[in-house]
């Protein structure tokens, strides 16, 4: 798509994206929510559930309350937790399958991304009784597309926002490319966030997660098609992400952090799903379906980056972005080099790399190529790359995995 035609297409939506009525879940919040939730499911009459998640969560038991609470109201509960990072078309295909054979008349998804991405993409799949590609791209240019059964969602990694978006990003397991559909008949019907279900998270999951949401609140804050409304949510997002992300780092056991995670990663994904991200996730996308860096340490890696490149766009948004989430300085000098300093010291003291150890220059004209067909005429981005530029962009990255050690 050509920038001129990327251009026009970016500002129809931004023209129209306001004035949707875009759902927000029913959302309960704070410790045993998830339990909560179970009851309200149980409460509305629903028979047979299909839980969607992973094999980890479920070894480690987490799952066991939210399981036991709808079998003792009487729910019958139906297990597919088969659900692997970077969920694929073949899985998404298995578990409509499932779903199929279980005769639920819901679902409930549990884990981060990847289980609630896969569980979205089950449901819109069957509901249409179609191939996961088919439902590619965003609904406004798509045919219309049936709704699926009741879903519901708890997430345990404070990152992704998936729980409170209109988007599932699955992959093609012949290409290695990572598709985006977006519909809002995605979206859950209701969500749980259960800061209790987040405390066995590792250091480094914390920390990739955490960047995740930080990526999500700052690229919709300086997305063309940003609104008051999304604003809002974005600074919201930024101020509770930049205060506590190293506070739930340090100590995994601090309720009061994670929880304030879980809400500022909620926020970031209600922002995100109304006005979009930028090449940092059009980027990270292909970092993920070649090398499976996960989703929120590409983010963390390829954010500073695109934001220095962005700046002279987008600088007057940064610098008050900075102000609102309250970083000290004014910034007045350099508007946003305030928050761009604070990136990449909260990317320093959480132990993220500064670049993509597996990258490979090789592969640098279909990373582009890719990342193109995924922003242009999508996002609304406040400074278009041009291929030079890409290539410079990740010439960096790969600069610096491969400077000699000490």
């Amino acid at each position: 798509m050509s920038y001129a035609l990327s251009r026009l297409r970016v500002a129809a939506t931004a023209a129209i994206l306001p004035r949707l009525r875009i759902p927000t879940p029913l959302t309960f919040v704070g410790a045993d929510a998830s339990l909560a939730l179970c009851r309200t499911i149980a409460g509305s009459g629903l028979q047979r559930i299909l839980v969607v998640t992973d094999r980890a969560l479920l070894s480690l038991g987490l799952a066991d309350p939210m399981l036991g609470a709808l079998r003792a109201e009487g729910v019958k509960v139906e297990i597919f937790g088969d659900v692997q990072p970077d969920p694929g078309y073949e899985l998404v295909l298995a578990g409509v399958d499932r779903l199929a054979k279980s005769g639920a008349d819901a679902i409930l998804a549990l884990g981060g991304g990847s289980p609630i991405d896969c569980a979205k993409a089950i449901n819109l799949s069957h509901a249409n009784g179609c191939h996961p590609s088919r439902l590619a791209g965003v609904w406004l240019y798509a045919r219309a597309r049936r709704r699926g059964l009741p879903f519901y969602a708890v997430p345990t990694t404070a990152g992704t926002g998936s729980e409170v978006t209109m988007a599932a990003v699955v992959s093609d397991d012949r290409t290695n490319v990572k598709v985006s559909i977006i519909d809002p008949k995605l979206l859950p019907a209701a969500v749980a966030l259960d800061p209790k279900l987040t405390l066995g998270l590792p250091p480094a999951v914390t920390a990739a997660t955490g960047m995740d949401a930080l990526t999500h609140a700052v690229e919709a804050y300086v997305s063309r098609l940003a609104y008051e409304e999304t604003d809002r949510w974005a600074v919201s997002a930024s101020r509770l992400i930049l205060a506590n992300l190293e506070r739930a780092y340090r100590d995994g056991g601090d309720v009061q952090a994670r929880e304030a995670m879980l809400l500022g990663s909620y926020l970031a994904g209600m922002a995100f799903t109304r006005a979009g991200v930028g090449y940092v996730h059009a980027i990270a996308h292909q970092l993920g379906a070649l090398y499976h860096l996960p989703h929120g340490l590409a983010n963390a890696i390829v954010l500073p980056h695109v934001l220095d490149y962005s700046l002279p766009s987008c600088a007057g948004r940064l610098g008050r972005l900075a102000r609102l989430a309250g970083l000290p300085g004014e910034g007045d000098e350099e508007p946003g080099a305030v928050l761009l300093a604070r990136i990449r010291q909260l990317n320093s003291a959480l132990s993220i790399p500064s670049a993509v150890a597996p990258l490979r220059k090789e592969d640098f004209d279909r990373i582009v190529d890719n990342a193109f067909a995924e922003a242009h005429g999508t996002y609304g981005v406040p400074r278009y790359l041009r291929r030079p530029e890409a290539h410079a962009l990740l010439g960096r990255l790969l600069a610096v995995a491969q400077e000699p050690g000490p």
